[in-house]
């Protein structure tokens, strides 16, 4: 299949199922802004909870914050986001069309074929709006455009409440916001994302042994949820490419359709940070070890994972087209069907039940069970269409597994599950369902 045609029948299946909505669309949209409709708020929460499940709630030397979005202005005077935070940026003389300077090769307009350009110059990305009710300079604050700067300025605090001791690390999952000056590629690349987010301290001696274990453990996660392993790629960025605070950074790029780009990355920060804004705020933020009395500044080991971006990448691993389609008990469908093999633990509808029949003494039962199981995992009741079709639009958004309820049931209080990747089909009590799907839809 065309790396183009897949992204337009993603795009096309993310609007067409409820995965993904154009923003404000109903007013003509928003540029670049997109909404998560019913079953991408399913699955992308499904990401988020497992990754925190993974990386927080199982290990004993994890703890997790929630931030707020906004902060004291003084916390991105000390980070060098206000200084450092830009990307070069030029301007069509034509047609006034912006473009990143780095990462522009061309010698016309993509807009308007125009050739004349202004000289590059620095655009900070950070997003500016005013606290309070007069917009001027002393109210000035900032959108956060990483999660990591609260989880250095929390650190005494977390430190504090928590009693840890190094090596631990802080995680946070939230929104950060970038002024982007050409954002595109779907959810790609947006001004509004989501980060999945750790900042582990280490003493400095310790950092390459961590490091070559956070680059394990991020591995492991990429395998847990289903990612394409031959679609990823890990590149040591070199010296000169790295950003100023990192002393190693290994970037997790994928295979997009829309070519090779960074999925994830993991970066030694050193004492960069902890250093910084014990300067700026001379407040002390070193860790003093409990048993020796020795007092430091941390180093950092930082994984950085986008969920927006884990979530393209896991619906573009999960995407297969079978051409001539598969066959079901009832009908063979000849045309090609689009199958999402989302890995079980993420899906967003876990179990779909559907009566064979609308007749009530068939539909009511059905509807009976579909609400037992829904006390425990989310399910989908369909009774519309033929069972073929029915079966098809749930493989469409990748559920796992159908409850055909029939007359048969009625009977021997059996009912027939069908397995989305192996369409083997099996006869199974109602009195055992419930332990039937939690052997499989559980850890």
């Amino acid at each position: 299949m065309n790396e183009n045609d897949l992204m337009e029948k993603l795009v096309s299946l993310c609007k067409r199922r409820g995965f993904i909505f154009p923003g404000s669309e109903i007013y003509g949209g928003l540029a670049n802004s997109w909404d998560y409709g019913p079953l991408g708020v399913e699955l992308k929460n499904n990401i988020k909870k497992l990754w925190w499940k993974k990386f927080v709630q199982q290990r004993d030397d994890m703890v997790g914050i929630d931030a707020a979005l906004m902060m004291n202005p003084k916390v991105w005077q000390a980070s060098g986001h206000i200084s450092n935070f830009s990307d070069p940026l030029i301007e069509c003389k034509k047609c006034h069309s912006r473009f990143r300077a780095d990462t522009f090769d061309q010698k016309q307009c993509p807009n308007c074929k125009g050739t004349e350009f202004t000289a590059a110059k620095e655009f900070n990305l950070m997003f500016k709006t005013f606290m309070g009710p007069a917009e001027e300079e002393a109210n000035i604050v900032y959108f956060r455009p990483e999660t990591a700067q609260a989880m250095f300025v929390d650190f005494p605090q977390v430190l504090e409440t928590t009693r840890q001791r190094i090596p631990f690390g802080i995680a946070q999952v939230g929104k950060a916001f970038r002024n982007e000056i050409t954002p595109g590629n779907f959810i790609f690349r947006t001004r509004e994302f989501e980060q999945m987010e750790i900042e582990y301290f280490i003493r400095e001696s310790d950092w390459q042994k961590y490091f070559e274990y956070w680059l394990e453990q991020m591995k492991s996660w990429l395998s847990d949820i289903g990612v394409d392993a031959s679609k990823l790629h890990y590149i040591d960025i070199p010296d000169t490419e790295r950003a100023h605070y990192s002393k190693r950074t290994v970037d997790i790029e994928f295979d997009y359709s829309f070519g090779q780009k960074e999925l994830y990355g993991l970066a030694y920060r050193s004492n960069y940070d902890l250093n910084q804004h014990q300067n700026a705020s001379k407040q002390d933020l070193e860790y003093r070890d409990p048993e020796s009395g020795e007092k430091f500044l941390p180093h950092v080991i930082e994984p950085t994972f986008g969920v927006d971006r884990t979530f393209l990448a896991v619906l573009l691993s999960a995407y297969t087209e079978i051409e001539g389609g598969r066959s079901t008990t009832t009908e063979s469908i000849k045309e090609s069907e689009v199958v999402l093999k989302l890995d079980r633990k993420i899906a967003p509808v876990k179990i779909a039940v559907l009566p064979l029949s609308k007749k009530e003494e068939v539909a009511n039962p059905a509807r009976e069970l579909a609400n037992k199981l829904r006390k425990y995992w989310y399910v989908q009741y369909d009774e519309t269409g033929s069972i073929g079709k029915r079966y098809r639009r749930q493989d469409e958004i990748g559920t796992p597994y159908c409850v055909t309820y029939d007359f048969d049931s009625l009977e021997d209080q059996k009912v027939t599950v069908r397995d989305r990747d192996t369409m083997l089909q099996e006869r199974v009590a109602l009195v055992d369902l419930e332990k039937y799907f939690k052997e499989r839809l559980e850890d």
